[in-house]
């Protein structure tokens, strides 16, 4: 008789008697599992794994398709791989580059993959032309209509540091990172790959993309997260992408262009340096916006930015930066404007919606503004979160002629705010942490990754949240900032980039104990382990040369302002 194993599989809500050692795949088909869209992966065990994995013991099994995030993220990946494969048949002496995500899609060049022993290889990186964009994409077509099956290796790592070294020079001590006796890795064909995560079976999953010709690059547009039988609607980002272009440059003068570059400098002794450079490019920037507040000289100065983005450590060091240019700032707070908690609106699940715009009190705070605009005093409100009401307790406010209104908060550059205001009186700022270090030339860090382990850091220390309820509180937050913040970020006068180029390896000692207490039987583990997994790429650094003014004492504590 067969041996059988006992699953329980969420799809269907209940257990099921399987063939030990069954795929997934194999699974799928025997227990018909249907999802609005082919499925894509499965958490087992709260675990992503790709459709091959086997089975062997008794498992708790989710299948997930592109509408959800862990999905998308196996999709994506795939698609990359077939990018790189693409490229690399078209044009071997070349080297994809996955920049960073904008405009609803992925930026990417070309480099040249530079023997370094051969100084004919020394020369500037080809131009991207139309024509070998529009090549790219039929060979990526080629490759999804072949169908070619896509396998996970695992060898001894010197023996695959020394085979990725030849393919993509010094990629290979990516694998020196982990410190792992093996190291897995991916094939398609001839072509091999490395990625953080798990990847489809084959290429003809991906079969939902389009390659554009994007500024001297590429953008990679992928399926609409909501319904992935479409593609994303691609959106002009000017203002976002001149910001990560400036920091691409900033990190090539101090020689880091990747994960690897950032760990090689750590154990040269260079962290240091880096922190340094890093904060003191922060302060020139907070200076230079606070040099054209001072020309423009608006009556008031808008702050916006998603969660954790480091809005109010950006406000405080603005005001510093305002008052040596001889002007007066004077700060409100949208969250004080808040209205009591039993009327904040409810998402579709009825679950409290705080980052709907009509959180706000408009017609209160659009009153007091007017008034403020018309040389009248009034007193400002302080919201008492403990209570969930809005409080009064004497602070009064009047604008004079030095003096700039800084308003800081979630919804700052929604238009609805203020829909009569005039332009000429005000500068907006959209603050974000926009990451500006990839792991490696294939494997970026999403923007949110960053956000997170903020938050997750910061809610535990200063708002007694445990990892867990910080990461299921997540998909709500991401929902409301899509909706109501980063449709008007490049309403801004200004972007500010808060992210910093060390705060992976600081926040990593804060973050990793914190994430290994989400218990592995619940939802929100395949978040936790997922990061923690991320984390391991980076060597810790001691944060005892952070300044006490650095954005990110905003989060792991330490910092000399009050919050």
């Amino acid at each position: 008789m067969e041996p059988t194993i006992t699953i329980y599989c969420k799809n269907t809500q209940s257990y099921h008697e399987v063939p030990r050692g069954i795929s997934l795949i194999e699974l799928r088909n025997l227990l018909g599992v249907e999802l609005q869209y082919p499925i894509i992966a499965a958490h087992v065990n709260y675990k992503v794994e790709n459709l091959n994995f086997l089975l062997y013991k008794p498992k708790d099994i989710e299948f997930l398709d592109a509408s959800s995030p862990t999905g998308m993220r196996v999709y994506v990946r795939t698609l990359n791989m077939v990018l790189a494969c693409a490229i690399n048949e078209l044009y071997p002496h070349t080297d994809l580059r996955i920049e960073h995500p904008i405009s609803k899609g992925y930026y990417c060049t070309l480099q040249w993959n530079m023997d370094k022993n051969d100084d004919s290889m020394r020369q500037s990186p080809p131009a991207v032309t139309a024509e070998m964009v529009d090549a790219i994409k039929q060979r990526m077509l080629q490759i999804i209509k072949e169908d070619r099956p896509i396998y996970e290796e695992e060898k001894r790592t010197k023996d695959v540091i020394k085979m990725f070294a030849a393919r993509y020079n010094n990629q290979g001590s990516i694998f020196e990172t982990l410190g792992n006796p093996y190291c897995r890795y991916f094939r398609m064909g001839d072509f091999i790959d490395y990625y953080t995560n798990v990847l489809l079976p084959s290429s003809g999953y991906v079969n939902v993309f389009d390659l554009e010709l994007f500024q001297d690059g590429m953008l990679l547009r992928i399926p609409n997260r909501a319904n992935p039988t479409i593609l994303e609607e691609s959106i002009l980002q000017e203002k976002m992408f001149s910001i990560f272009r400036e920091y691409n440059r900033w990190n090539k003068l101090l020689h880091i262009n990747n994960v690897i570059d950032f760990n090689i400098a750590c154990k040269c002794n260079k962290s240091f340096e880096m922190i340094k450079l890093a904060e003191a490019l922060h302060e020139k920037k907070v200076a230079q916006i606070a040099d054209a507040i001072a020309e423009k000289r608006p009556k008031m100065v808008f702050i916006s930015g998603p969660s954790s983005s480091g809005k109010t450590t950006f406000s405080k060091r603005l005001q510093i930066q305002l008052m040596v240019d001889g002007i007066k700032p004077e700060v409100i707070c949208m969250d004080d404007y808040f209205v009591n908690r039993v009327d904040t609106p409810r998402d579709e699940n009825g679950e409290w919606d705080f980052e709907n715009v009509n959180t706000v009190d408009l017609p209160f705070f659009r009153q007091q503004i007017q008034d403020l605009l018309d040389g009248k005093e009034v007193e400002l409100p302080t919201y008492d979160f403990s209570l969930g009401e809005r409080v009064f307790e004497g602070r009064r406010l009047r604008l004079h002629k030095d003096t700039v209104l800084v308003v800081e908060g979630l919804h700052a550059l929604n238009p609805c705010i203020l829909p009569d205001v005039d332009k000429s009186l005000t500068f907006k700022i959209y603050v974000s942490a926009l990451t500006t270090i990839n792991i490696d030339n294939h494997n970026w860090i999403p923007t949110t990754d960053i956000r997170l382990l903020r938050r997750v850091v910061r809610d535990y220390k200063y708002r007694n949240y445990s990892a867990r309820e910080t990461i299921a509180r997540c998909p709500s937050v991401i929902r409301g900032e899509t909706k109501w913040v980063y449709p008007y970020q490049e309403e801004a006068d200004v972007m500010f980039n808060s992210a910093l180029i060390f705060e992976f390896a600081v926040l990593k000692r804060h973050a990793e104990p914190i994430l290994q207490e989400v218990p592995k039987f619940c939802e929100e583990y395949s978040e936790a382990h997922r990061l923690l997994k991320f984390l391991q790429y980076f060597i810790p650094i001691p944060e005892k040369e952070i300044p006490p003014t650095s954005l990110l004492r905003e989060f792991v504590g330490g910092s000399t302002f009050k919050y």
